[in-house]
């Protein structure tokens, strides 16, 4: 197709009177940086600001703007993947709405949308988002343009093999189960703690560790006591045997006081018999908690055998 048809056919595709945001073709660069916490993907976009797509430790991508001026209006904007008009034949893919508040950043996608995002970006599709302005109802339109993406897509994906497996918000609540009657941990047990070991020591702000241990209520108030003390106990000591200082770690024990589900049946039972984990930045020890889920229990009973 020659040049001025292209034009043209760009000319035609775009809303009537769009406010419109695009890097001129021979200025597009594509921005790779992150770390083992987040990667980031992103294009600068003359006049406004970035779009980028961003993986954080733990999940998949989504994807965003990054704006400097507040030109967009709150509400609802559509999300597509569209075509070149250098692609004759191919239509846009229209990946849904998107809900643009205020900030500099105003919206981020799903994940499912970003994905799709990056597959037409493959493709040689554009992002783009069309909306209204927000000092009235122009439309307006933001694009990124697939020049130089390749390249710069294999600089991400090597950012992201190097993402730790889970991100702090997945791992700050967290509970190892005891399925059996005892108290040893399991490899179920051992692989979860071992994630968190490796997020802790990835990221030394995370430094205080309150072990909650728990039964169900097979037997006696005291053997129960005693055994969700002897878990949370088994769970600090690993913690501790790999690098963890016994002054990060709170240890508490509750027995049968505050179950997940009800104690009625095997299944229940077992969900009942944990250590709850949470996590937390603190610069100075806490007060004593006072709350259930963080109550100071009485010394326990002798250890119990069974």
């Amino acid at each position: 197709m020659r040049p001025h048809l292209v034009l043209l056919s760009l000319f035609i595709s775009l809303p009537a009177a769009a406010i419109t945001f695009q890097t001129r073709l021979e200025k597009v660069e594509w921005k790779v940086d992150g770390d083992i916490f987040e990667c980031r993907l992103s294009q600068p976009i003359t006049d406004f600001g970035s779009g980028e797509f961003v993986r954080r430790a733990g999940e998949q991508a989504t994807f965003r703007l990054k704006v400097r001026e507040r030109w967009m209006g709150t509400g609802s904007a559509t999300l597509l993947a569209a075509a070149a008009p250098w692609q004759p034949g191919r239509g846009d893919i229209n990946l849904g709405s998107v809900s643009v508040a205020t900030g500099e950043v105003p919206f981020n996608s799903s994940q499912d949308q970003a994905g799709r995002l990056l597959t037409g970006l493959m493709e040689g599709r554009s992002p783009v988002v069309r909306h209204r302005a927000r000092s009235g109802n122009e439309p307006v339109e933001i694009r990124l343009l697939p020049t130089k993406f390749r390249q710069a897509y294999n600089d991400y994906l090597t950012c992201t093999a190097k993402l730790l497996p889970v991100n702090f918000e997945q791992i700050q609540k967290t509970q190892v189960g005891f399925p059996g009657s005892g108290t040893d941990l399991d490899d179920m047990a051992r692989a979860k703690l071992d994630i968190i070991l490796e997020y802790i020591k990835a990221d030394p702000s995370v430094n205080h560790i309150e072990l909650d241990g728990h039964s169900d209520n097979g037997g006696n108030r005291l053997t129960n006591r005693d055994l969700s003390r002897r878990r949370a106990l088994a769970v600090a000591d690993y913690l501790k045997a790999n690098g963890i200082p016994e002054a990060q770690i709170v240890v508490r024990f509750h027995g049968e006081q505050y179950p997940l589900v009800p104690n009625k049946g095997e299944a229940n039972r077992a969900k009942n018999r944990r250590v709850a984990i949470s996590l937390s930045r603190e610069t100075a020890p806490s007060e004593a908690p006072t709350t259930p889920d963080t109550a100071k229990p009485a010394i326990a009973a002798p250890a119990a055998t069974s």
